[in-house]
């Protein structure tokens, strides 16, 4: 989900971006605006970590939160659907719990002969 979400935030990266060169049509140029693609971009990343190093997924959840947050402001929220897949993901990310390894014991037991019936 966070991937999925990374994606819409560059999406709407780039629409911050597209509204920043108008801006600089007019004189008054900033870098401002391409925050919001470096913000998609990290969140793409951070999904990569999570599937490629799960051990760390209560960084990586962590991480993928504050990214959809900083979205916010920096990237049209990803369309809104951005911000949202991302939270979640972040959200799920945190509350993951590996699976437990499974330990099966095989213990030889033997049973003792039952006694002899009483006539």
């Amino acid at each position: 989900m966070t991937l999925l979400g990374g994606f819409f935030i560059v999406l709407g990266g780039i629409g911050v971006a597209l509204i920043g060169a108008i801006v600089a049509l007019f004189g008054a140029w900033s870098s401002f605006f391409l925050l919001g693609i470096a913000v998609g971009m990290l969140t793409i990343l951070v999904g990569i970590l999570m599937l490629a190093a799960p051990r760390g997924h209560a960084v990586w959840g962590g991480l993928a939160i504050c990214l959809a947050l900083a979205s916010i402001p920096l990237a049209l929220a990803g369309l809104i659907i951005g911000f949202v897949l991302a939270l979640i993901g972040g959200v799920l990310a945190l509350g993951w719990k590996p699976p437990a390894a499974r330990f099966l014991t095989i213990e030889g037991r033997t049973v003792p002969r039952p006694p002899p019936p009483n006539p």
